[in-house]
């Protein structure tokens, strides 16, 4: 058990309270919006991530995480490549479609296969290729990490997160004055 503070849905707290950790950081998490992601691998195989990260400049190093239970675990262990795509605010319904057990995600999508049978999904604002340099199990968890190869996309619109269990955009506020 960890100890942690409730709030009040007014924001006030209410004291530490017991939890199990895991518990703890899904309620802390919720309130953390992460950009929405589609990672591809060949097969064609994909699933929607808010996971996705850089990790370093030089080298060029991105990675993500997916859970061992999921079913595109398998193609992801057997994958050298694998394409991050970056989703926009048009992009919800594809977020959906990935995040989908049991269907055909590239059903009805519009997608063009690379030579090496890596998918890469047509309309998102921006994407890139990596080749894996790291799988490690991670608690419950398959860290994955890639050096970029290459990258695409238009570029425009406002971003997809996914926050409080909920897909969003963010909102750009105004300048700070008097600082």
């Amino acid at each position: 058990m960890t100890v942690s503070t409730e709030r009040t849905a007014a924001g006030t707290s209410t004291g530490p309270t017991a939890a199990p950790a895991g518990e703890i950081l899904r309620r802390t998490l919720r309130r953390h919006a992460a950009g929405v992601t589609v990672i591809t691998v060949p097969g064609p195989a994909g699933f929607t991530a808010t996971s996705f990260t850089s990790v370093s400049l030089e080298p060029a190093l991105v990675s993500f995480c997916l859970g061992v239970t999921a079913s595109t675990l398998p193609a992801v262990q057997a994958a050298d490549r694998f394409a991050v795509h970056v989703l926009g605010s048009g992009n919800a319904t594809l977020a959906g479609q990935f995040a989908r057990s049991g269907t055909d995600r590239f059903a009805g999508l519009s997608w063009t296969e690379s030579h090496d049978g890596l998918p890469l999904l047509d309309g998102v604002p921006a994407w890139l290729t990596a080749r894996v340099t790291l799988r490690q199990r991670i608690g419950d968890h398959v860290l994955v990490v890639g050096e970029v190869e290459a990258g695409g996309g238009h570029g425009e619109g406002p971003a997809l997160v996914h926050h409080d269990g909920a897909f969003a955009t963010p909102v750009r506020l105004p300048p700070r004055t008097g600082d």
